[in-house]
């Protein structure tokens, strides 16, 4: 008789495996709304250290319709935030990151990444810029250590540093009947903060909560910040407020599948240590302006005067298949000319659709490349995103 079909082995195995996953749900981190989740019956996963929705009962497919059709709410306090203050503020933010800056007005956003030292970027990030002398930096869960370690010893300039990811807790609300919904919380008008611009007012009774006009899903809608201890009214409230258009909480799969329809990249997937903004179609946020001397600079300058030899880019199946990460491409004589770094069936599109390195040459919109899965070529076409229009 096999060990697995013995009854005590059973009884054992029962147990460890009982045992281990309440010593990772020890391990694991919370956020302000992790009981609501599991009261809610999501399907729950580690996620960059924490004990996040990844679904719920109705399903990726479900949730990822109610943002683009109505709208959803999305935890992501998991995120992390440092506190950038004092007169050398600016000065350290222009040292560290790739954009420029300097042309930051109070409210205004801005995206842009840490570049490292050998070509690569650290990470992605947000910057939000409350005055001269105060700036607001979020940047991606699964890097906050590292983030912050990078932040501290390459802070020549002497600003005033604080992390307080612990300290904040943040909501996504997406979606075309976001703006509708929130409204009813406040009394800023939502309508008057444009795409990539934020202000600070009371929302649903709480004081100070930042009210972003940002987001991950290329749907619309406004990103909150707020103290944690507040948390639970302000999703209640929100709840109440969306009940006529049916909102929904919506978990990272249904993040993951509405970020890749929009060609955002994901960072540990489209961009990381090994890529260079240049490569990644980042241009746009690495700015050479002068008396901007950033991380790594003159080679990243360099590789923008000399062209690159590899690009990222967005592409679509022909052929019936679903790219995943890691998966190769390939010409159409089977020479591998990238990589997948993601991919998943486009619920609006309902066909196949991902993001890679492709070699130069095969870069153009409309060339076509091919899917290594597993052994089977299938056709695909690069494309310029987003996939959901």
């Amino acid at each position: 008789m096999p060990d697995n079909a013995n009854p005590v082995f059973g009884a054992f195995a029962f147990f460890y495996n009982t045992i281990t996953l309440k010593i990772l749900d020890l391990i694991m981190k919370t956020t302000p709304f992790t009981e609501k989740h599991i009261a809610l019956g999501a399907k729950m996963h580690e996620f960059a250290g924490y004990n996040m929705p990844i679904e719920y009962p109705t399903g990726i497919i479900n949730e990822h319709f109610t943002v683009c059709d109505g709208v959803g709410v999305f935890d992501v306090s998991h995120m992390g935030e440092f506190w950038v203050e004092g007169p050398n503020a600016l000065a350290f933010i222009q040292q560290v990151t790739s954009n420029n800056a300097a042309v930051l007005t109070e409210g205004k956003v801005q995206y842009t990444c840490f570049p490292n030292e050998t070509g690569g970027i650290v990470d992605d990030l947000l910057v939000y810029c409350f005055n001269p002398e105060k700036y607001l930096l979020v940047v991606n869960a699964a890097n906050i250590e590292k983030d912050w370690n990078w932040c501290v010893s390459h802070n020549e300039a002497g600003a005033e540093l604080k992390n307080a990811s612990d300290n904040i807790g943040q909501l996504a609300v997406q979606g075309p009947k976001a703006t509708e919904t929130l409204q009813k919380l406040t009394s800023v008008n939502l309508s008057d903060i444009p795409y990539y611009n934020f202000c600070v007012g009371e929302f649903a009774g709480v004081p100070d909560v930042i009210i972003s006009n940002t987001g991950y899903t290329g749907a619309g809608g406004f990103e909150l910040y707020f103290d944690p201890k507040d948390a639970m009214k302000i999703w209640d409230a929100v709840f109440e407020a969306g009940a006529e258009f049916d909102i929904k909480p919506v978990g990272l799969g249904a993040r993951d599948t509405l970020r890749l329809e929009m060609g955002f990249c994901l960072y540990g997937n489209d961009i990381d240590d090994t890529t260079s903004p240049i490569e990644a179609g980042l241009g746009w946020i690495t700015k050479f302006v002068d008396g901007k001397n950033f991380t790594n600079r003159a080679m990243l300058e360099q590789q923008k005067k000399d062209g690159v030899s590899r690009k990222l880019v967005g592409f679509e199946m022909i052929d019936r298949g679903i790219p995943r990460h890691g998966y190769n491409l390939t010409d159409a004589e089977g020479q591998v000319i990238g990589h997948v770094t993601s991919g998943t069936m486009s619920p609006v599109r309902k066909i196949g659709i991902g993001m890679g390195y492709v070699k130069i040459e095969f870069a153009k919109p409309e060339t076509e490349i091919y899917l290594d899965n597993r052994g089977r070529k299938l056709k695909a076409k690069v494309v310029k995103p987003p996939f959901r229009k």
